[in-house]
């Protein structure tokens, strides 16, 4: 189980930081989906569980753990475009959007940088979460398709 979610912790890191630089809302969780069924799946390969709910078990911990690596590259992602649009550049899009902004918290720097970073551990949270349901999915799929088939271990002496 920590073997399969680590590596699909560096691969969602490495791809999601990719894909929070284009669009974060929708690539990030994405790659969250297809990460989480890789870590379930191979969760029941590394570790070959011999009933339908011990493997759903081993990829719902598999994808929690790969789960942190989208939370990493949201938090990357996130805070990197509020860095490059910045809090005046917010606010130029907004004025262009027709909307009032107005002068305080809209301006404040750190209001903005922590907004920026408490929705990206939000979104980030989310996508652990996802991560953990579709590997319990993706751990029940490699019983139903491999390990149903398996031969039982042989009884120890």
């Amino acid at each position: 189980m920590l073997k399969s979610g680590l590596i699909l912790a560096g691969v969602t890191l490495v791809l999601g930081t990719i894909g929070a630089f284009i669009f974060p809302l929708i690539c990030v969780p994405c790659v969250a989906l297809l990460g989480g069924i890789g870590a379930g799946y191979l969760a029941g390969q590394f570790d070959k569980p011999m009933a339908a709910g011990a493997a759903a078990q081993k990829g719902a911990g598999a994808g929690a753990i790969g789960g942190v690596g989208a939370l990493l590259a949201h938090l990357i992602g996130g805070v990197g475009n509020a860095y490059l649009v910045g809090p005046e550049g917010a606010n130029d899009i907004l004025r262009d959007l027709g909307l009032d902004v107005g002068s305080g918290a809209a301006t404040d720097p750190i209001a903005y940088y922590g907004g920026a970073l408490g929705s990206a551990c939000c979104f980030g949270m989310f996508e652990v979460a996802l991560m953990a349901a579709v590997g319990a999915l993706g751990g029940f799929l490699w019983y139903q398709m491999t390990g149903s088939k398996a031969a039982p271990p042989a009884p120890a002496m």
